[in-house]
């Protein structure tokens, strides 16, 4: 399915929702119908998009009008980790501490369960992201070449990327792409994950013979399913800022 297509941010004003400053964006859209309001499930980004030049003036007063389902949207937001030492964010879906470290730049205790970073305390969050999507990136092509191998096939090119919408995906030219997220879920879920995307290099559809293919390759689809929908939501919490 084709996203709409947003143009950039006009303009960033501040609302004042439940007492606290909020920051909209105002954003161009020739293609919307009407005036109207979003906040993304995850990151908590409120925007309001004008369907012309002209209601941009009223796009803000629009917002404004819109502060109690808003106030809403945002109390269903998972609250944000900053992934610095001394928070906890689970990595192959068991939680780990991050401490301090003297090796590195990042080591990590599977037993201890304790995730460490060296180096100066304002360079940890980038360097756990890094080190996060390292992993994904190994796990992900792994996965992702068993699983093709299975199916007589090979993927063009795999990439893993911060998406908000999207576990994973799969081109037209077997190019497939994953959340590096999906390395602090279970790896039940991200074999699921793989497993839907390699099959998709065959029927790029979900019909009966896709999901065929999916539990041939890991067999049960519920179980990974069902800890997405009830979890998967909250991985988008930990963040490096």
């Amino acid at each position: 399915m084709r996203k709409q297509v947003v143009k950039n941010i006009v303009r960033r004003e501040l609302l004042k929702i439940d007492g606290r400053d909020v920051e909209l964006g105002v954003k161009l859209n020739p293609q919307a119908r009407r005036m109207i309001v979003k906040v993304h499930p995850t990151s908590g980004e409120v925007i309001v998009i004008a369907p012309s030049k002209r209601a941009l003036d009223r796009a803000v007063e629009f917002a404004r009008s819109e502060a109690a389902w808003i106030a809403r949207q945002l109390a269903q937001v998972p609250s944000r980790v900053v992934l610095t030492p001394g928070a906890h964010i689970p990595f192959r879906g068991k939680e780990h501490a991050i401490q301090r470290g003297e090796e590195g730049p990042v080591v990590v205790s599977e037993r201890e369960q304790i995730i460490r970073v060296s180096g100066r305390l304002e360079h940890a969050p980038r360097r756990i992201v890094d080190f996060l999507k390292r992993n994904a990136k190994q796990e992900c092509e792994t996965k992702s070449f068993g699983f093709a191998a299975r199916l007589g096939l090979k993927p063009s090119r795999i990439t893993v990327r911060d998406t908000a919408s999207r576990w994973g995906s799969c081109s037209s030219t077997k190019s497939l792409s994953f959340s590096w997220r999906l390395i602090m879920a279970p790896p039940f879920v991200l074999d699921y994950v793989v497993a839907h995307e390699v099959a998709h290099m065959k029927e790029m559809n979900h019909g009966e013979n896709f999901w065929r293919i999916v539990e041939e390759l890991i067999g049960d689809v519920t179980k990974p399913q069902a800890w997405l929908r009830q979890h998967g939501a909250a991985l988008h919490r930990y963040r490096p800022r």
